[in-house]
């Protein structure tokens, strides 16, 4: 009996810390946003706004559900990833002496790239049609996104998005703070892209150099028409695989929302119900 109260206090001084963090940054990120959009409604914000359907309170309150429940598996996968880190699995160090700032950098931004080719593909998995409903349908529901739909995930989906983590830290030694860092970038960069209102440069539509950034427009349309746009930081995959939305850049510039918006915005709410 000791032993198995031993196990439980162990495992709880492992997974606590994991819970904290998992579901902290996510509200932390999606209610700090969801505030900044309140304060600055009226002062822009408001005009920025991409679809002209707004969520309803059912669909915000799903968004949180799910998504907290998506937090606490995240959570566990933490707590695989420590154990595997403890026993030399994974490779998770916390000085600069094993690898200097040099490589902090680098493993980063690789982990970063690396992320939003997994994302693209497993994303355009997900919209199989034998696959869409198991996975996938929970997200779809939100067809106009609050920044609460961040991890709005079926459980199928959330184990999905779970494993790129030791997928990559089985291949790639990480430093402590570039793993806290690559969270934190994911979730403010997911909130963003489901925070319905543009929050990036206009210019980015035409912007030669920085044009393969997503901007907020950039996931809402694949919301709202459910078939394009299934990159999460970057227009690459898109863009080679002939997958960007049409009129995504001509959106972006600022033309109105129902001109471009709307129609496929019932299309995808018709093949959300249907599914």
């Amino acid at each position: 009996m000791q032993t198995l109260l031993d196990a439980i206090a162990r495992f709880w001084q492992i997974w606590s810390p994991n819970l904290i963090l998992d579901v902290g940054r996510y509200v932390i990120a999606a209610f700090g946003m969801a505030l900044i959009l309140k304060l600055f409604w009226n002062a822009g914000l408001g005009l920025r706004k991409i679809q002209a359907r707004t969520a309803s309170l059912v669909d915000v309150k799903r968004e949180i559900l799910t998504s907290l429940r998506t937090g606490v598996l995240f959570s566990l996968t933490g707590v695989g990833i420590v154990l595997g880190a403890m026993h030399g699995v994974f490779t998770i160090y916390l000085d600069f002496e094993t690898a200097g700032v040099g490589y902090l950098a680098i493993s980063l931004m690789a982990i970063i790239v690396a992320h939003d080719a997994y994302f693209y593909w497993t994303h355009r998995l997900m919209h199989h049609p034998r696959l869409y409903h198991f996975f996938h349908r929970t997200h779809h529901r939100s067809v106009t996104p609050t920044p609460f739909a961040a991890y709005a995930f079926d459980m199928p989906e959330a184990l999905m998005m779970a494993g790129f983590t030791p997928l990559w830290l089985s291949l790639v030694p990480m430093h402590a703070l570039g793993l806290f860092l690559f969270m934190a970038f994911m979730i403010v960069r997911n909130v963003m892209g489901h925070a319905g209102v543009e929050l990036m440069p206009r210019a980015l539509a035409d912007s030669r150099w920085f044009g393969w950034i997503n901007a907020t427009t950039h996931h809402d349309l694949h919301h709202s028409s459910f078939h394009y746009n299934y990159g999460l930081y970057f227009t690459w995959w898109d863009r080679m695989m002939g997958t960007e939305h049409p009129r995504y850049r001509e959106q972006l510039r600022g033309k109105p929302a129902d001109d471009v918006a709307t129609a496929t915005t019932n299309a995808a709410r018709a093949a959300v119900v249907a599914s």
